[in-house]
């Protein structure tokens, strides 16, 4: 059914602080520096042999290939992470992976501290330079390209990686709609405390040779973190080049959310392309050019279901997507079916 309800936020009455806490507030902005840091959290730790096989109960032996996520389409533009007028999402990001979402889609932007919009904004935008999450021009529409509080990409990540430190048992996917450069990209994830280790790199694997391991494997190996990006400069990052590694149908319902047919989104990469002992990874987009909460229901139902079914599985060569892409991932048509019962359908096998 179609929730009209915004989440809202708890008001808290704010503290009082001292002159060295306002001091200690305002010089960040007033020179340009970030914030210092908060502490770093537990990690998630070595597995053993306990986690192993709660992982093989978890996911029996399903490899990554044959498991489905859902995915949150532009997980950044939400109600809750930030003032943005128009978005995809009503939650913020860690209630998104709280609430089943394994896949994020996030744009990312270099964004050059302006002493301008410092100034004008009366202190509320004086971000330093940094990689952020934009919709566009970081600089051009407050609200609809980007949004204050600005949010920092290695902010949103070390959400994902606090996220997998706390839920050992989960595998997360993030997807970059990507305009900046390897080494601003690799400034912005060597920040992120815990990354590396949790960091899945398919060429360590011979995934290209013996194909996607086992998803227990990868929690057992606590290897729980893909990151893809549509570049293709950054695979020494870790960072892999989803033309390389996945298939994926054109990203639009259009306008009137009545494009069902399932097509590839590069020409000279079809759904049902195969590999001598390697299948790459479907990620399936299933959304409108604009996003509202009402188009939205009315697509996440019983359409989304059917079109899986009726396209977009047998374009892939008879294959269900492993990403399944949607705006307002908690809405539904009331059919009884929603993205989340969709993807642990998919899950289910036949």
């Amino acid at each position: 059914m179609i929730d009209m309800d915004r989440p809202y936020r708890r008001l808290r009455r704010p503290r009082r602080a001292g002159l060295t806490g306002l001091l200690r507030l305002l010089l960040p902005a007033l020179v340009g520096a970030a914030p210092p840091a908060p502490a770093a959290p537990g990690a998630a730790g070595p597995r053993t042999g306990a986690d192993a096989a709660a992982a093989a109960a978890r996911w029996g032996d399903r490899r990554l290939d044959e498991a489905a996520s859902l995915t949150a389409h532009n997980a950044f533009t939400n109600y809750e992470d930030s003032r943005w007028s128009s978005v995809n999402q009503s939650e913020s990001v860690r209630a998104q992976l709280d609430n089943g979402v394994r896949g994020l889609s996030l744009d990312t932007h270099w964004y050059e501290r302006s002493t301008w919009l410092c100034l004008i904004s009366f202190g509320s935008d004086c971000h330093p330079s940094d990689v952020y999450l934009c919709h566009g021009d970081c600089k051009a529409f407050a609200g609809a390209t980007y949004a204050l509080p600005r949010q920092s990409f290695h902010g949103t990540m070390q959400t994902v990686v606090d996220f997998l430190a706390a839920h050992p048992q989960e595998v997360v996917t993030v997807f970059l709609e990507d305009y900046v450069s390897a080494e601003q990209l690799g400034g912005s994830l060597s920040r992120v405390r815990g990354l590396s280790g949790l960091l899945f790199r398919p060429d360590e694997w011979g995934v290209r040779q013996q194909g996607w391991p086992k998803v227990a494997d990868l929690v057992a190996a606590d290897k729980r973190l893909l990151v893809f990006s549509d570049r293709s400069d950054r695979e020494h990052l870790g960072v892999m080049y989803d033309r390389s590694w996945t298939v994926s149908n054109h990203w639009s319902l259009g306008d009137l959310g009545n494009d069902l047919a399932c097509v590839t989104r590069w020409p000279d990469v079809p759904l049902d392309r195969r590999e001598p002992g390697f299948r790459r990874l479907f990620t399936m987009s299933h959304h409108r050019n604009v996003p509202t909460v009402l188009t939205a229901a009315l697509d996440n139902g019983a359409k989304l279901r059917g079109r899986i079914a009726e396209q977009c599985r047998p374009a892939a060569g008879g294959r269900d997507p492993n990403y399944v892409s949607v705006d307002f991932h908690r809405l539904s048509d009331g059919s009884g079916h929603t993205p989340a019962s969709v993807v642990a359908e998919l899950n289910a096998g036949p």
